[in-house]
């Protein structure tokens, strides 16, 4: 059954039809500084059925319940450790979400029957004014089909969830560009699930001791969304090249060339100097941003990835930043929707 999607504007106007959505248990996709969220009433079980099957998302996969302040999380969790409390102090509002012992109020169907929640306050006015006026703690993953590219701007959102979802509320490009780092309070060394936003360097700043999370297993029961091995995928086959500068962009050079030559349709998702250097080779070129300045490579991302992906070629070629900072994060996406095609030199 198809839904008309309603485009609505950030102000009072659009907040206030759009809070009316989620007290009603429809579906609203807002913007976050991270990625646009699809949003519903998190405490009310209809509304977080019909997030998953708007997705096409497995059960098994949990969600991230957002808040419009810190002194909302009594009503997601049951307990808030003096780490949790000085965490949220230092980066909320901001891209970090928590894993906490879940609420009784929170539904199964949220935490994928787990024990713990995941959550965060979103550092988007829009977002915020959204849950504070809807009253409730709002459920909400990224607005696109499951495992596809997440959505950085309303039209991806649409591109994706048009017709199954109530609501966009239209609030231009994020400001991050990748999700939200998630971190997990209820292990005994507090242990990062999944880069983001806020850097692994920050958080041991901070914190001091961080463990960084292994992969997940095929059939291991997620405590954070992110975790799957493929997702964030586009249509085309993706392959990620680890290793060294030189010699990754040697690779990528090589790699094109063999596949050009064959008369395969090239695809390269590379920063601003790859591309430079690369442009001669007749490949179709996304161009990311210098590979110094992190922050426009992650905005720059999936919108680039998208409209690479739009193109149709046969195969995507990219190559990994490294680990230092925001590059964590970006490697962890492509690398996720590379879905193991990943080249170690």
């Amino acid at each position: 059954m198809s839904t008309p999607t309603r485009l609505l504007t950030p102000d009072a106007v659009g907040i206030a039809i759009a809070a009316g959505i989620l007290r009603g248990g429809g579906l609203v996709a807002f913007p976050t500084e991270t990625v646009y969220g699809l949003g519903g009433d998190a405490l009310n079980p209809a509304a977080v059925a019909r997030i998953f099957a708007a997705k096409g998302r497995p059960a098994a996969d949990p969600l991230i319940v957002h808040l419009a302040a810190q002194a909302d999380l009594g009503q997601v969790v049951a307990d808030v450790s003096p780490a949790a409390s000085a965490l949220a102090a230092a980066f909320w509002p901001g891209p970090l979400t928590l894993i906490l012992p879940r609420g009784p109020a929170v539904p199964l169907a949220v935490t994928a029957g787990g024990d713990s929640v995941a959550v965060r306050v979103p550092a988007h006015p829009v977002a915020r004014a959204l849950i504070a006026a809807a009253g409730t703690p709002v459920a909400a993953p990224s607005a696109n089909r499951f495992g596809h590219t997440s959505p950085t701007d309303a039209a991806h959102v649409l591109a994706d969830l048009a017709g199954r979802i109530d609501a966009v509320i239209d609030g231009g490009a994020t400001m991050i560009g990748v999700e939200s780092t998630v971190l997990d309070l209820t292990t005994p060394v507090p242990t990062l699930l999944r880069p983001g936003g806020v850097s692994l360097e920050a958080l041991r700043a901070f914190l001091g001791a961080v463990e960084v999370a292994g992969r997940a297993a095929p059939d291991a029961t997620l405590r954070s969304p992110g975790l799957l091995e493929r997702h964030y995928a586009p249509e085309s086959a993706l392959w990620l090249v680890v290793g060294p500068e030189a010699g990754a962009r040697a690779w990528l050079r090589e790699r094109a060339t063999r596949e050009l030559a064959a008369g395969r349709r090239v695809g390269l998702l590379v920063p601003d100097e790859d591309a430079a250097q690369l442009a001669a080779l007749g490949a179709d070129v996304e161009a990311l941003g210098p590979a110094g300045d992190l922050e426009a490579v992650a905005r720059r991302l999936y919108a680039a990835l998208r409209a690479l992906d739009a193109r149709q070629p046969d195969l995507i070629l990219a190559r990994d930043l490294g680990e230092a900072g925001l590059a964590r994060a970006i490697g962890d996406r492509l690398a996720r929707a590379a879905a193991g095609r990943v080249v170690r030199i």
